[in-house]
């Protein structure tokens, strides 16, 4: 099976190539931007000539929003644009204005409805202070070195690595991965280098083929599965807190950029700002850590994982539990076990926005009206059954694998949650004969078992 993978490396660079990496990221960032101004100003001209009565026949040309338009157009102009252009790689030109054509089509492409999710702005410029430096190289010679400890980079040359790049080195040399592209960017106060390779991945099987879990992601535990096991919620940033909150009071009480006059910061805000910067790097570091190691052994475990498709967006737009949502990283897990579960054989499910899984009763199927958050129990008014509130969601997503076909990862059950919740209605699906119904023990449903269910709307979870 080939698929795109990634492996980045973090990098020990000199005096003299971290600066020949900022001078190509910020070749990078005046591309973007002079082409921006070009894409901006024919847009302005052509509407005001509108205003005038212009006929669309006689407008000024438009400027080609593509990448083979924009670097033709570079390309005319750089000599006077940047008459440095020679002393850096063409990748790095090419890198801001790749940007910009994929910003210009996400923004078309939204605009006219082709594209889902949230709206995409307009692009903006970059700033120099506040844009993440990176480029990316495409062409030229790009390779890991035999001792796996350097790489090779068009124009930057043989740069060191602050880890072994074994990983990649063996696949390279079995022949089994071939190297796309390579991106350098700054992370946290540190530069890394990222390969995007083509791979050519065995095929594998998970431990437990016919298993199916269920998997409620939460705050009080980042994931409670099915079988009644609880993945604690380690709140990386809560704990780092209270030092992130000294770092940023030391950094305000130093000289740093304004806006209006435009001083150099200090040299002491600088290092403020450093070790700030790598505070927050660290949590991330953790945070993707653990998400990591969750995921790794849910897709390597189970042949079927079920998720639900939770509008996280929606969820952060609440001021008292937001931080605390986007320290879970409820988006990343399921990001992650989409890939995951493909690479090792198995399957993911993703549970519609509107099945009722908290409301639902895991062991007769009927269905609360409504269910707070202050209630942590879920009480079963008509089969008594008395069940923690997450693992009664998570045993209701597991057996919702069983009512679909099987289908490859990344499917969406859709449930047809059209109405609200009809008091008493219930909609009966037959068992299959031997089969009995999720009760409190936690078991791991088999492929093929089917319960009860109803189909609601569900808005209150």
């Amino acid at each position: 099976m080939k698929t795109i993978q990634a492996y980045r490396f973090a990098l020990d660079l000199t005096f003299r190539q971290h600066r020949n990496v900022l001078a190509h990221a910020g070749a990078a960032r005046v591309a973007h931007n002079w082409a921006l101004a070009q894409v901006k100003a024919v847009i302005g001209q052509r509407a005001a000539e509108r205003s005038y009565g212009v006929a669309e026949e006689s407008l000024t040309p438009a400027v080609s929003w593509s990448l083979a338009g924009l670097r033709k157009a570079w390309n005319a102009a750089k000599r006077d644009v940047a008459p440095w252009w020679g002393e850096v790689s063409k990748e790095a030109f090419n890198t801001g204005l790749d940007a910009l054509a994929r910003g210009l089509k996400n923004w078309a492409d939204s605009r006219k409805g082709k594209r889902a999710g949230r709206a995409a702005g307009f692009p903006r410029f970059k700033s120099r202070r506040r844009t993440t430096p990176s480029v990316r190289f495409t062409t030229g010679a790009i390779r890991v070195e035999p001792d796996r400890r350097h790489v090779v980079l068009p124009r930057l040359g043989r740069l060191k690595l602050h880890e072994s790049a074994r990983k990649l080195a063996r696949r390279l040399e079995a022949g089994t991965a071939r190297i796309l592209s390579a991106t350098v960017r700054r992370d946290g106060g540190r530069w890394h280098v990222s390969f995007t390779v083509e791979v050519d991945r065995a095929e594998r099987t998970p431990a437990r083929p016919d298993a199916v879990i269920g998997v409620d992601v939460g705050i009080k535990h980042l994931a409670v599965l099915s079988t009644g096991d609880l993945v604690p919620n380690p709140r990386h940033l809560a704990t780092a807190q209270t030092r992130l909150r000294a770092l940023g009071r030391a950094l305000s009480r130093k000289a740093g950029p304004d806006r209006r006059t435009r001083p150099r910061p200090s040299k002491r805000w600088q290092r403020a700002a450093a070790r700030l910067g790598r505070a927050h790097a660290r949590v991330s570091h953790l945070r993707r850590d653990t998400l990591h190691k969750l995921t790794s052994w849910l897709a390597t475990t189970y042949g079927t994982v079920v998720v639900e498709d939770l509008n996280v967006a929606g969820m952060l737009t609440n001021r008292r539990l937001a931080r605390h949502i986007a320290d879970a990283g409820f988006g990343e897990l399921r990001r992650q076990l989409a890939y995951k579960t493909s690479w090792n054989g198995g399957r993911l499910v993703v549970a519609d926005r509107w099945y009722p899984s908290s409301k639902t009763c895991s062991g007769c199927g009927a269905v609360k009206t409504k269910l707070t958050l202050s209630e942590r129990n879920y009480r079963c008014a008509a089969c008594g059954l008395v069940v923690d509130r997450d693992h009664n969601a998570a045993l209701n997503l597991a057996a919702l694998a069983a009512e679909f076909d099987t289908a490859g990862s990344g499917s969406v059950a859709v449930r047809g949650a059209d109405q609200k919740t009809r008091v008493g209605g219930r909609v009966a699906v037959k068992r299959k004969p031997g089969t009995t119904p999720v009760g409190q023990t936690g078991t791991v449903l088999p492929q093929g078992r089917t319960t009860n269910r109803v189909l609601t709307k569900h808005t209150d979870r």
